[in-house]
């Protein structure tokens, strides 16, 4: 009887010690950005080091791209994704298209991982919510057993972006491209590129050919500066697609052109190039309001941008134009708006296009002036919430810190996550704001590792911004989900500054 009882207690300890232990589910609560509800429940399911995944509901396209870039993010913990029938498959994604588009249903039982979403950018977003349990328990014991949960997210503005200036110091496609997986983990859906200004022009027209075998020559400091060829600013636009990432091109005008009026003499007013520039001063150069050339420049311009780009918006600039006539810049806006109109798109520009004839087809991005962002109101536009002031991020985060500007002044992490877009300007609807964007101008900005420092972890808390409503979002909460969030781009590899580091 002793001797039975031996063997039961021994079979009990051997099965409770093979049976893992269900997660409290505390790593629900480190998300970032914060999910709209999150229900645990009861059990638990434990992922294998081979996972079998289906896809339901998305066409062939999305699906073989889906897949591609499903398998290329798997890696966590040694997992390795299988694409398995639904039946077979211990995740599960499905496409309901009762749900928004970017909305989606997580579901984590004992029979496996179930995402619900309205289209195929729904479902990555969900996956992107797994990725980030996994790495958050990647250093626990219990790293391959997640917690029963029911999780309902969706975004509360559709635009989300981050802004790279790749005109003051050019970033090759591998770099940006790095940026991109850095950046999608954290739900951004849009990347503005600032692809021209007075150091450097970086993409490829071929109707203008010099513009880059001239114009790309150099960069703050007289580096060597560089460009995009139209091949290569292809596949870059495919990259971001495939992560559900719109690009937003941008050729400023008519002020910071000064690489495009050294490469062209005769959009100059006088007839005469000037040199290449490589400092870091703005508003001192303008395109020729009165020369047909000037407007012919523009619609070749924005012809080929058009036709690379898939996305529905181009930016036109428009800031800073000091040493344009104001009859000039809107003359020159307005053609700008109206050719990018012309080509199907939907124009963006810098809030003093609010000069400009914009309307309810433009958006206006607010970036420094709130008379400007609400006489762009007035007449019906769109708005883009990025103040300076809590949004660029190559603003300093102290006196200490060896990179970056300060003219907006610091930008310590709680001051670029304490604020709301619907709460910066007076006399705005919040419906009329379709998002925000974590810009980083780049004119002390030279290395990938230079990105990571200023941007991160500054951008995780306006990425949260951009998809949590203000409601929802909390400062104190915010301090305390970073600290595990910072172990997550350690687990990464992205470089990032401390407050430790005062």
């Amino acid at each position: 009887m002793l001797r039975s009882l031996s063997l039961l207690s021994l079979f009990t300890l051997l099965f409770v010690s093979c049976t893992p232990t269900v997660p409290d589910g505390k790593v629900y609560e480190q998300l970032m950005p914060v999910a709209e509800t999150v229900e645990l429940k009861d059990g638990s399911f434990t992922l294998k080091g081979s996972t079998t995944f289906s896809l339901n509901g998305f066409d062939q396209e999305a699906a073989s791209s889906f897949s591609a870039v499903l398998l290329d993010q798997g890696g966590i913990h040694n997992l390795n994704l299988i694409q398995a029938e639904e039946n077979e498959a211990a995740l599960r994604f499905t496409i309901d298209t009762d749900l928004e588009e970017e909305a989606y249903e997580l579901n984590i039982d004992s029979s496996g991982i179930t995402v619900e979403a309205g289209a195929a950018s729904g479902a990555y977003f969900g996956w992107q919510t797994i990725r980030q349990i996994l790495l958050l328990q990647a250093d626990t014991e219990q790293s391959q057993v997640l917690r029963a949960v029911h999780i309902s997210d969706q975004p509360h503005y559709g635009y989300r972006s981050v802004m790279l200036d790749v005109a003051r110091h050019f970033f090759d496609a591998p770099t940006v491209k790095e940026l991109i997986d850095q950046i999608t983990l954290y739900k951004v859906n849009t990347l503005h590129l600032h692809l021209s200004d007075d150091q450097g022009w970086r993409i490829e027209i071929k109707k203008w050919p010099n513009l880059t075998a001239h114009g790309g020559l150099t960069e703050v400091g007289g580096g060597e500066g560089g460009y995009y060829t139209q091949e290569q600013y292809n596949d870059l636009v495919a990259y971001a697609q495939d992560r559900f990432i719109t690009v937003v091109p941008e050729i400023d005008l008519p002020g910071h052109t000064n690489s495009a009026l050294s490469s062209y003499a005769e959009l100059n007013c006088d007839g005469v190039a000037p040199d290449l520039y490589t400092g870091i001063e703005v508003g001192f150069s303008t395109l020729c309001a009165d020369k047909e050339i000037t407007y012919t420049f523009l619609s070749d311009v924005f012809e080929e941008l058009a036709q690379m780009t898939p996305g529905p918006y181009l930016h036109i600039g428009g800031d800073e134009s000091h040493v344009t006539e104001e009859d000039d810049y809107v003359k020159i806006v307005d053609f700008a708006l109206n050719k990018v109109k012309e080509l199907g798109k939907t124009p963006v520009g810098w809030d003093e296009i609010s000069h400009g004839a914009i309307d309810q087809t433009t958006v206006s991005q607010y970036w420094a002036s709130q008379e400007n962002t609400k006489k762009a109101y007035d007449k019906g536009a769109q708005l883009i919430i990025s103040p300076a002031i809590h949004a660029y991020l190559d603003m300093k985060y102290d006196s200490l810190t060896p990179i970056g500007l300060k003219w907006a002044g610091y930008l310590p992490i709680d001051k670029a996550y304490d604020w709301s877009p619907d709460q910066l300007v007076e006399g705005i609807s919040p419906d009329r704001i379709i998002g925000t964007e974590a810009l980083l101008w780049t004119e002390t900005v030279t290395t990938s590792a230079d990105i990571q420092y200023l941007m991160f972890p500054r951008v995780l808390g306006i990425a949260e911004i951009g998809w949590t409503s203000s409601e929802q979002r909390d400062l104190a909460s915010y301090r305390t989900r970073l600290k595990s969030q910072l172990k997550v781009l350690d687990q990464l590899g992205i470089g990032y500054y401390s407050d430790s580091e005062e």
